[in-house]
């Protein structure tokens, strides 16, 4: 009966997840009718389900605290935080896809054919993806992770081949797809090594058993190689050094809402997915000064690498590419602070490069030329005087991900540095500025071009975009980039407690939890106890 019970629960606890998923099964089944205002209406279900998965979350909060997840009150700050971008991003793809065939249709130049539609499949895709981000930091165990982040990544592979009917965007998803099969070799190569050196694939025997080796002089060779590994293959999620260098050329290929999309969410899925490997093995406390050097090095070549990089380019989606790979340098810093401190200072920082990218984003594809998006820099040029919205919407975005006082980047970036100061790592806090200082060059060429170029011949032609939802999209985003700062305290409140441990989640609580769910696929070598 307590069986029964506990899954019952557990069961309860991810109603958010599973409206989700039940939305993507919709969305694909919607998307393929011959009504057109039927396949209208897929963004329209698709916000809606994420809508309800707010809902479910706000009114499951008890519940999933008690469910016996590791970091339970993470997984709720970064599965709220993920809906709420995830409307944005249906807004900023709505009216892109299938465009041109509806198009087609609506003048009788063709007949309606199912195999040639791809709205409800790319919503569904994007919805799949999103329940993959929220499954990630509520992850038991091993096997649980690994399937939260190849349900968050195998549907970008897909949505960035359909994004756009041209070669270039299947061959960014071909690189992708394959990279990322080698990424998730490397992170299975890793899990196998820490079930190897801890015998169990649950997180509460892991951290368990690493605290033990901890104890006894260090956790182990074998243990520490594949921490070592885990990290350097979740660097292709979160876009870092060395795993990083796919990132130009896919976001570049992909459709520019499909490139807003992959710079936020396999992002926030590595990093949670890192913060929860990394709390098992002691974070904080006893972490092996090897992964702690790996983890300085891994930021320090990302935020430099990126930056550098984003000098060098004229193509915006590009040069968006280096900006997501040193931001991922940045948030990086918080796990060298400490959870006390830099865990508070991530979530922060997570809002608000969201926020942030999602109002440079809209800006960006509010507008077009010649039924195409706009990607070549010198093609904003005069922006603010035919389209004023626009060019503001991407100034904005553009200051506040360069930490231009006083937006909402300037103080999730000062809250990050203030915290690895703290933490007695001033001289990362250096490299970190310096890189910052880098950063203003492209991030105010970006934000200016528009404003102060004069209009040439390359940016005649460019109009609003058929859709207004982007617009409203990057609307939204840029308020709240503006506004949020007069809330920054109940935001840090909310950071802060997300961040602390949960009183009553004792080990052995949180075993038996999760020895409900898993214990019938999981066999552990060993019992630490």
């Amino acid at each position: 009966m307590s069986t029964t019970a506990n899954i019952v629960e557990r069961f309860c606890s991810l109603t958010p997840e599973l409206v989700v998923f039940c939305g993507s099964v919709v969305v694909g089944v919607t998307g393929l009718s011959k009504s057109r205002s039927i396949r209208n209406a897929t963004s329209f279900i698709c916000t809606l389900s994420l809508v309800l998965a707010l809902i479910a979350m706000a009114q499951n909060w008890g519940g999933r605290v008690s469910s016996g997840i590791l970091l339970p009150t993470v997984s709720l700050y970064v599965g709220a935080l993920a809906l709420l971008m995830g409307i944005g991003f249906v807004a900023l793809a709505t009216g892109s896809m299938d465009r041109l065939y509806e198009d087609a249709l609506s003048r009788g130049v063709t007949t309606f054919d199912a195999n040639k539609v791809f709205r409800g499949e790319f919503f569904a895709f994007m919805l799949l993806s999103i329940c993959g981000v929220m499954l990630v930091p509520g992850s038991p165990d091993l096997i649980w992770l690994f399937l939260a982040l190849e349900l968050t990544s195998l549907p970008t592979y897909i949505m960035v081949a359909i994004s756009r009917g041209t070669r270039r965007a299947q061959e960014a998803a071909v690189k992708y797809f394959f990279l990322g099969a080698m990424s998730t070799a490397m992170l299975v190569y890793g899990f196998a090594m820490l079930y190897g050196s801890t015998g169990s694939l649950q997180f509460v025997h892991i951290k368990d058993a690493l605290t033990a080796q901890a104890a006894m002089g260090g956790i182990d060779a074998v243990g520490t190689i594949g921490l070592i590994m885990i990290m350097i293959g979740l660097c292709f999620k979160m876009t870092a050094a060395p795993m990083h260098f796919y990132a130009p050329d896919v976001y570049e290929g992909a459709a520019a809402p499909v490139t807003a999309f992959l710079s936020f969410i396999p992002k926030i899925a590595g990093l949670t997915a890192l913060l929860l490997v990394l709390h098992a093995a002691g974070w904080g406390t006893s972490l092996p000064q090897s992964l702690q050097a790996t983890l300085w090095m891994v930021s320090v070549l990302t935020m430099t690498l990126g930056n550098v990089g984003a000098i060098l380019q004229r193509n915006t989606k590009r040069m968006m590419s280096y900006s997501s790979i040193s931001h991922s340098g940045y948030m990086l810093m918080a796990f060298i602070a400490g959870p006390e401190l830099g865990l508070p200072a991530l979530l922060v920082y997570l809002l608000a490069y969201g926020l942030s990218n999602g109002a440079l984003f809209g800006g960006l594809i509010s507008v077009e030329r010649q039924g195409q998006e706009i990607e070549k820099l010198e093609d904003l040029a005069g922006l603010a005087r035919r389209h004023p919205s626009a060019a503001a919407w991407i100034a904005l975005g553009s200051a506040s991900l360069m930490g231009m006082p006083p937006f909402l980047g300037f103080w999730a970036k000062l809250i990050l540095f203030i915290a690895v100061i703290k933490a007695g790592h001033t001289p990362l806090v250096v490299i970190a500025a310096v890189n910052s200082v880098i950063s203003v060059w492209y991030y105010l060429r970006l934000a200016g071009v528009p404003i102060l170029s004069p209009a040439g011949p390359a940016a005649e032609g460019v109009v609003k975009a058929p859709s207004a939802w982007p617009r409203l999209a990057a609307m939204v985003f840029g308020i709240s980039v503006l506004l949020l700062p007069f809330f920054l305290n109940r935001i840090m409140n909310a950071a802060t407690a997300a961040a602390r441990p949960v009183p009553n989640a004792t080990t052995l609580e949180v075993q038996k939890a999760t020895a409900v769910v898993i214990a019938p696929t999981v066999v552990d070598r060993t019992h630490p106890n």
